[in-house]
């Protein structure tokens, strides 16, 4: 069981825009804030963005490189999957594979694909029918 993840982000307030929403359409309650993070929770796992210091902001996050690719969560229905698609276009956040949309994984794997800020892949799964 995945205990927490703790990622480090360029921009905390532009990284809490984007999550706050997110991670509370899912379930997620926030679970801690300070001056340079801040965690959602959902059950026992929870995720920490963090403010990088500025000395290390010379090299962007890039999810080709080693390092995290990219966060996967489980939507509850297809229908959710829509919903936040629709959210997403609606904030102007880029939605990848737009071409393959909502099977860009896959003929079985209904998901949506975008960026955080960052740039960090974010996917949301449907079950399986």
């Amino acid at each position: 069981m995945l205990h927490h993840i703790e990622i480090y982000v360029s921009n905390l307030s532009e990284t809490i825009k984007f999550w706050n929403w997110l991670l509370t359409e899912l379930g997620y309650e926030q679970y801690q804030k300070w001056e340079s993070g801040i965690s959602w929770k959902y059950r026992n796992t929870y995720i920490v963005f963090v403010q990088v210091e500025e000395r290390f902001l010379d090299i962007p996050y890039h999810r080709c490189r080693v390092g995290l690719n990219h966060l996967a969560f489980h939507a509850k229905s297809k229908k959710q999957v829509d919903e936040i698609t629709e959210k997403l276009q609606e904030k102007g956040i880029n939605i990848l594979y737009l071409d393959k949309h909502p099977y860009a994984g896959g003929e079985n794997h209904y998901a949506v694909y975008f960026e955080d800020p960052d740039r960090i892949k974010v996917e949301l799964v449907a079950p399986s029918d």
